[in-house]
C-alpha cells in the first residue's frame, strides 16, 4: 500500500515538474493556441465527470460527477471562446 503512494506521488511529482518545464519553453506567440486546444481536449474529461455522474454508484458520487461535469463544461465552452475570439483577430475587416 505504501508503495503505491509513494510510486503515485512521485508520479505527481514527475509530470509537474515536466508541465512546467514544458510550458516556460513554449514562446508567448503560441500560450493562446496552445491554451485554447488543450480546453477542448478537455471535453474527454468532460466525457468522463458525465460517466461518473450517472453511475449510480452513490450521492456522493453524483454529486462529485455533477461537480466535475460543470466544470469540465466552463472549460470546454471557454476553450472554444478563446479559439474564436483568436481566429476573430485574423479576419479581413
Amino acid at each position: 500500500m505504501d508503495m503505491t503512494l509513494l510510486l503515485l506521488l512521485t508520479l505527481f511529482v514527475v509530470a509537474v515538474f515536466l508541465g512546467v518545464e514544458l510550458i516556460t519553453k513554449v514562446p508567448p506567440t503560441l500560450h493562446t493556441p496552445l491554451m485554447s486546444g488543450s480546453n477542448a481536449i478537455s471535453g474527454i474529461s468532460l466525457v468522463g465527470a458525465l460517466l461518473s455522474a450517472g453511475s449510480g454508484g452513490g450521492m456522493i458520487v453524483n454529486v462529485l460527477g455533477f461537480i466535475a461535469v460543470v466544470l469540465a463544461t466552463i472549460n470546454v465552452v471557454g476553450g472554444y471562446m478563446v479559439t474564436n475570439r483568436m481566429l476573430a483577430m485574423f479576419k479581413r475587416k
